[in-house]
């Protein structure tokens, strides 16, 4: 187990270790939310690596990785825990096979811990080796208010209920990441239990490093020419706007077709790795690649 960054320097070299390029401003966020012991909730659109930071503070800390993927419908019982009732219909089963059952304690050892199957928010209120857990809550925003109302005292006081068992508080408070890609707006309350940060897409520079960093065996040149050409996407009318996550696929797939510069023939080629709508795509075959790629590489000549 690592130990927690002492200054907003240590904690931009901790994610750096782990290949993250982070802004100072979130690395800021990031370092508060690990010395404060505050969850951190993360906004921006989908692929700016918002689900990333909680992966990369997982394996830089040496901490478990715990994930709530959020789903519309959502409810306690999926994210805390649920009883093991094949379980306990065969204990049943068993005992009054066996004859002389007594119900009240029958009842009473159904009920415990032998019988309860853990969902993530459970899992990180509990011990585990290493330390406190990462606890990711990610894409909150697809779940619906009632949902938001019960993680308040999980996120408030680190526990969570189970009426059977009673409340059960973590030992260590997990670090929490949730993210949220904005698809509605969450709650001020829930919002007011975090440090918040938006994540933006970066800059031309930061985004280069990134890629450095992710796809390092590609050629400075077609390094460059990825980038540009992604950021300049960005400013089109699209659907969906491409996101640090298909850049970096993108520049893989390049890679893999032994790719040293882009052409109009390869960018039609290969969309499908940065565009996800057949109607973005659409835009941008035949003479519109064209267009962007001669705009992208007028921007790189030096004047």
């Amino acid at each position: 187990m690592t130990r927690l960054p002492d200054t907003i320097d240590a904690t931009e070299a901790l994610l750096a270790g782990q290949g993250y390029v982070a802004a100072r401003a979130l690395a800021t966020v990031v370092f508060l939310a690990l010395k404060l012991g505050k969850p951190l909730f993360l906004e921006g659109e989908a692929g700016t690596g918002k689900t990333e930071i909680a992966k990369t503070l997982a394996a830089a800390l040496g901490r478990r990785l715990i994930r709530l993927q959020c789903y519309e419908g959502l409810d306690a019982a999926s994210a805390v825990a649920e009883w093991n009732f094949a379980a306990q219909m065969i204990a049943i089963r068993t005992a009054e096979a066996q004859g002389g059952a007594d119900r009240d304690a029958l009842k009473t050892e159904l009920f415990t811990e032998d019988y309860l199957i853990a969902r993530p928010l459970l899992e990180a209120m509990r011990p585990q080796p290493g330390g406190a857990p990462v606890l990711l809550i990610d894409e909150l925003d697809r779940t619906d208010e009632p949902f938001e109302a019960f993680l308040l005292e999980a996120l408030s006081d680190f526990q969570v209920t189970i009426p059977e068992l009673g409340t059960i508080r973590a030992p260590e408070p997990p670090i929490v990441i949730l993210t949220s890609n904005r698809t509605r707006e969450v709650h001020d309350a829930l919002k007011r239990r975090c440090l918040y940060h938006w994540v933006d897409y970066p800059t031309f520079d930061r985004e280069l490093q990134i890629l450095h960093s992710r796809a390092p065996e590609a050629k400075e040149t077609l390094s460059r020419e990825i980038v540009a050409f992604v950021q300049k996407l960005r400013s089109e009318d699209l659907f969906k706007k491409p996101g640090v996550a298909e850049t970096i696929d993108w520049a893989k797939c390049l890679l893999a077709l032994d790719v040293i510069a882009l052409s109009p023939e390869v960018i039609s080629d290969t969309l499908g790795a940065i565009l996800k709508y057949q109607d973005d795509i659409q835009k941008l075959h035949g003479s519109e690649a064209k267009r962007l790629l001669d705009e992208v590489r007028r921007d790189l000549t030096p004047a």
